[in-house]
Order: structure tokens, then C-alpha cells, then sequence
């Protein structure tokens, strides 16, 4: 009895010290963006596999809040003058500084969708994902142009959106759909499997407040996409044990077979 309580008890610790080292996991991810005529999925995946993840992205891992407060406190006062704003429901920090009689420009995310890429396992969780959506912007003087960036989330099972994604400036043209951005991201470490939202925040480069947003609120594309890190996504490996003497060949599995009956044998001999 006192050796079994000893060996539950091993195995108790031995299960509280992996979650505890699972809930401290640092979380890692790779992605890359473009405007999705720039490049089609083969490409864009193996630009992803290739990129220097070495650089770091300062907001990655904050949650949408703090970002938005940090963006207010590090604002510069623009003489421009403010912009209409798409989804106002869901922006938020709005800025409020200037006249509403100069308002003239409106933003909109007209759609989103995303696409599973990889799972490895088949488990139905996949570690490579993709996002694409078409900003579009409307302005009373018929400058239907502008430079803008956008801040990518994930919020796991209705949680916290917490920051993944940075894109580069790029230009919208009015209405058009050739100035769609696309996203393509790997999550390396720190992702259980697990069911997770997406949202977009679209920024005008030089301004701190959200021109628009669009998130699986907007839309199921961005919805519940099943997803997990690469740590949980082993690609499988298949081994292969050759002997050339009388024996023959053995296999890896019978291999663990047969040490399996060996200490079987053994346990059973030494408590039996």
C-alpha cells in the first residue's frame, strides 16, 4: 500500500509540474503580410516558413486595451482634421479633438475572412492560419486614397484579445478589392488547442484613434477558428530499426512492445 500511495503521489507531481510549466509558456508566433495579390498561399507560406523571427514586435502578447491606452499616451496633437469612422460601436479612443464640421473622411472594413492551412496531427486544430480583409475608405473631396496599418488579435474562448500581428503601412483605394491585405501566421509555442476569435483594427498612419474594426462579431469567417501552437501539432515521424544479422528486421513498435511485456514481467514478479 505505501508503495503505491508513493508511486500516486509521484505521478501527481509529475502531472501539477507539466501544467504549471504549460501555463507559464511563453507564446511565440511567426507571421508575414502583403497585399493578397502580391503573392499566392504557396508563396506566401514559404515566405513564412523563411522569415527572421528574430525581430520583435513591442506590442505582441499586450491586450487590446493596453495597447489602446498606450497609443493615446504616446499621441502626437494633429493638426489634420478627424476622420468619419466605420463599426463605431466597436472603435474606441476616438479622437474627439477637433471640429466635427471638418470631419470629411470614412473608413470601412467591407469584409474579412480567414483560412486553416496546417495541422499536422489531423487532430482538427490547425498551427498555420491566414486572415484577409478589404479596408475601404470614402472621402467627400473624392481623394479616395489613404495610408493605413492595421493590429491583429486573438481572443481564446471569448477572453481577453491579445495582440499578434503589426502590419506594414499600405495604401487603400476607395472601394476596390485589389487592395486587399492578407496575413499568414504560424503560432509556434504557447497556444493550446483550442477555439479562437479574431479582430482587426484598422489605423490612418499618423493618427492614434481606430478608423474601423471588423471581428468575428462582424462576421463567423473570423470566428471559433480551431487552432493550436506547433508544439502541439507534432508532424509525424515515422521510425525504422534495421538489423542485417539472423534476427532480421525490427520495427520501433515491437521494439516497445516487447519492453512493455519485459517490465509487465517484472512488476508482476515483484508486488505479485
Amino acid at each position: 500500500m505505501i508503495k503505491t500511495l508513493t508511486l500516486a503521489t509521484a505521478i501527481t507531481l509529475f502531472t501539477t509540474q507539466t501544467f504549471a510549466n504549460e501555463t507559464k509558456e511563453k507564446s511565440e508566433i511567426t507571421s508575414v503580410g502583403s497585399i493578397k495579390q502580391q503573392w499566392q498561399q504557396e508563396q506566401a507560406v514559404a515566405k513564412l516558413k523563411n522569415v527572421d523571427n528574430k525581430s520583435k514586435n513591442m506590442l505582441r502578447g499586450k491586450t487590446r486595451q493596453q495597447i489602446l491606452d498606450l497609443k493615446q499616451h504616446q499621441a502626437i496633437k494633429q493638426t489634420k482634421p478627424a476622420r468619419l469612422t466605420a463599426n463605431s460601436s466597436s472603435a474606441a479612443h476616438q479622437d474627439t479633438s477637433n471640429s466635427t464640421a471638418n470631419m470629411y473622411r470614412s473608413f470601412n472594413i467591407y469584409h474579412a475572412f480567414s483560412q486553416l492551412i496546417e495541422d499536422y496531427d489531423e487532430d482538427g486544430f490547425f498551427q498555420t492560419f491566414s486572415v484577409t480583409f478589404d479596408a475601404d475608405v470614402i472621402d467627400t473631396y473624392n481623394i479616395d486614397h489613404a495610408n493605413v496599418y492595421a493590429e491583429l488579435y486573438l481572443s481564446k474562448n471569448g477572453g481577453d484579445w491579445v495582440h499578434y500581428y503589426t502590419t506594414d503601412n499600405f495604401s487603400i483605394y476607395g472601394e476596390s478589392e485589389n487592395d486587399e491585405y492578407e496575413v499568414y501566421t504560424t503560432l509556434n509555442q504557447g497556444y493550446i488547442s483550442d477555439n479562437y476569435d479574431v479582430l482587426i483594427d484598422l489605423y490612418e498612419v499618423g493618427f492614434s484613434d481606430i478608423v474601423a474594426t471588423y471581428s468575428s462579431d462582424d462576421t463567423n469567417e473570423l470566428y471559433s477558428l480551431p487552432l493550436e501552437s506547433s508544439n502541439y501539432d507534432p508532424d509525424y515521424v515515422e521510425y525504422h530499426s534495421d538489423s542485417h544479422g539472423h534476427g532480421g528486421s525490427t520495427s520501433m513498435i515491437s521494439l516497445i512492445l516487447l519492453l512493455s511485456l519485459i517490465t509487465i514481467k517484472k512488476l508482476t514478479y515483484k508486488f505479485g
